[in-house]
């Protein structure tokens, strides 16, 4: 019966690395590491030094591309050749090349690959240490609770390097997720919430030399490439909400000249506008068939044929749609126009429609396995 010293391989992908890189490797090799691979992710020549001597001295596998293709690229090039030529290893731990991990934790998380093979494994940082950069503490503090929000993913460290799960988990699911640079490692976690991957956190001991300015994450350039996942679930929500804003405005033109603004009609017991609940109705109708179509084809893939699922959204559509024509009709009536009033209350109904949505409309089923 293997170990994790043999049967869990070391990932290290590097982008111009120094010194620590090889004590970093130096170090896992004395702790009894067998099988560590480097991916040397375009670096420069003067710094292809210390990928030699990795290799030379301590025999590391080295991967090398010639032009910088990112750090999801590297990973995924280190996952591909594990599956195709080593069937002996059973897992992976991911570790950032800048000498951030310690050993000790890197022991630890290969053995909770060992421990629990249908498990993502996260090292988390512990960002209530004032030692920890401003910019890495506020970056990833507002990214977690953004995508618990909008997610529903609660991991307390979105972008930790230090990552460990099974070739089962690498060959079914991750060596296929998308993403180049950075932005992978969320996407790590969103296709972990997609497919019900259960994660398993353990606190790290994280080292920051420097303030941290030898990471190649650009806080800018980097941070809209992370948060470019999100606007799939923004934008057929925004989208959606301005094809119902428009035919909303334009059934008022159509309608309003044939009924008028003052019947009234019983709705629930509720006097209601006449115009407001036939412009409300018939909006929705259309924008709900377009929101529909996206929401499960591109922002939930949900590629299920199940028929309740449109009859789940369509109980939350109706509920939305009463819910929006009352609120529109009776609330915030000191502003004259009900379309500003619809755009106002729709848009704090939003947030509610895309949880129900993502939590029991487009949920996917329980994968066998998990």
């Amino acid at each position: 019966m293997g170990t994790y010293k043999t049967d869990i391989a070391i990932v290290i992908p590097a982008l111009n690395p120094d010194e620590r890189m090889v004590t970093l490797v130096r170090e896992l090799t004395e702790a009894g590491f067998e099988n560590i691979i480097l991916v040397d992710d375009g670096s420069k020549i003067e710094n292809r030094t210390f990928f030699k001597t990795c290799k030379e001295d301590y025999q590391c596998r080295l991967i090398r591309h010639m032009v910088n293709f990112g750090k999801g690229i590297a990973l995924k090039t280190a996952f591909n050749h594990i599956l195709d030529n080593r069937p002996d290893i059973t897992g992976t731990v991911t570790v950032d090349c800048d000498g951030q991990h310690v050993v000790s934790d890197i022991i630890t998380c290969a053995k909770l690959v060992m421990e629990h093979p249908d498990h993502l494994i996260l090292g988390c940082r512990q960002f209530n240490d004032q030692n920890i950069p401003l910019r890495s503490r506020f970056g990833n503090k507002f990214t977690k609770h953004f995508i618990r929000l909008l997610c529903g993913i609660n991991v307390s460290d979105t972008q930790t390097g230090l990552r460990g799960m099974s070739r089962q988990l690498i060959k079914q699911y991750f060596a296929q997720t998308k993403g180049e640079r950075f932005e992978y490692e969320m996407n790590m976690l969103l296709c972990a919430r997609e497919h019900q991957i259960p994660i398993t956190e353990f606190p790290i001991q994280t080292i920051y030399l420097e303030h941290n300015e030898s990471s190649h994450f650009n806080p800018f350039i980097d941070s809209i490439r992370i948060y470019k996942v999100f606007l799939t679930f923004m934008l057929s929500s925004l989208s959606s909400f301005i094809i119902d804003i428009i035919l909303y405005y334009l059934f008022g033109l159509i309608l309003r000249p044939v009924i008028g603004d003052k019947l009234q009609v019983s709705f629930l017991g509720i006097e209601i506008s006449l115009l407001i609940l036939l412009r409300s109705v018939l909006s929705r109708l259309g924008s709900s068939l377009y929101n529909f179509t996206v929401n499960k084809k591109q922002v939930f893939h949900n590629d299920s044929k199940d028929v309740t699922i449109i009859v789940k959204y369509y109980v939350l559509c109706i509920c939305q749609l009463i819910l929006s024509s009352l609120l529109v009709d009776k609330a915030l009536t000191f502003i004259f126009s009900s379309t500003i009033r619809k755009c106002i209350i729709d848009t704090l109904l939003f947030t509610i429609s895309f949880q129900i949505q993502r939590e029991w409309v487009f949920r996917p089923g329980k994968k066998k396995g998990h």
